[in-house]
């Protein structure tokens, strides 16, 4: 059985209900799914000969979200934890130790926005006493193990639907760049990302004048920069046709198709 569907099946059985009703605009499990895939994806270790994904998960979810886990947060994290083990084997990524995921609050999160953060931690070796030298150690082996690694935390917003991903410390915040759209700010990853109407892009419009793939923003060694992607429409900055690379500043106009987006730093 596809192992998508079987996970759907299996948490829409734990959620039915009034319950379930809950899911339908806010984070839903399989949502939580996808994304978690995404971050294992994302950040793979590769060895000589093998590669290596992050086995560790935190979730964090608004107070409101949270709430709707009540009574089953273990049930659901334990589906979530077996369809990352089938994403694994499907890919061929070696893991250190099962798939561990835990939820967690942050009040400063929105209705419907969650964070992941993936780590590869290596678990703890078993103590032995050691033995009296009896010749020489045999060489290491060519496959190292993966070391420790940290991953970003990456906000996702599932209520609007529109993929914002950001770096996130938890205690100390650094500045970055934000898109006022419409009434509504979206962070902008911190290797920035592509804007455009198709649903792959990090920052989604929903204009009929933009392109799939309209612009790009990226940090560059003066701060952050939009480039146009051969756009049909073309991009103006401040009232003026960008041609290549445009570096912005605080408070700069965007045009794209008939979007205006207003760029910020936070």
């Amino acid at each position: 059985m596809n192992p998508l569907k079987s996970l759907e099946t299996t948490i829409a059985s734990l959620v039915e209900g009034g319950f379930g009703r809950l899911f339908r605009t806010e984070v839903r499990p399989m949502e939580l799914a996808r994304k978690l895939a995404r971050e294992m994806d994302e950040h793979r270790t590769a060895s000589v000969s093998r590669t290596y994904a992050p086995n560790e998960y935190s979730v964090w979810l608004s107070p409101e979200d949270r709430a709707r886990y009540e009574g089953v947060e273990h049930e659901v994290i334990d589906e979530l934890c077996g369809y990352l083990l089938e994403h694994a084997r499907r890919e061929e990524l070696i893991l250190a130790s099962p798939p561990s995921i835990s939820f967690h609050t942050d009040e400063d999160l929105a209705l419907g926005e969650f964070g992941i953060q993936a780590r590869l931690v290596r678990p703890p070796e078993p103590r032995e006493e050691p033995l009296p030298p009896v010749s020489p150690p045999p060489p290491e082996p060519l496959d190292p193990h993966p070391p420790d690694e940290h991953g970003q935390t990456m906000i996702y917003s599932t209520s609007e639907r529109t993929r914002r991903p950001l770096e996130e410390a938890q205690t100390r915040r650094a500045a970055r760049a934000l898109l006022a759209v419409g009434g509504r700010r979206l962070i902008v990853p911190p290797g920035g990302g592509t804007i455009g109407r198709s649903r792959e892009c990090e920052i989604v419009l929903d204009d009929a004048g933009a392109s799939r793939r309209h612009a790009e923003i990226r940090p560059d060694h003066a701060g952050w920069a939009l480039r146009d992607l051969a756009s049909t429409n073309g991009v103006r900055v401040n009232g003026r046709a960008i041609h290549g690379t445009q570096p912005l500043r605080q408070g700069d106009r965007v045009e794209i198709g008939s979007t205006e987006i207003v760029f910020e730093l936070g």
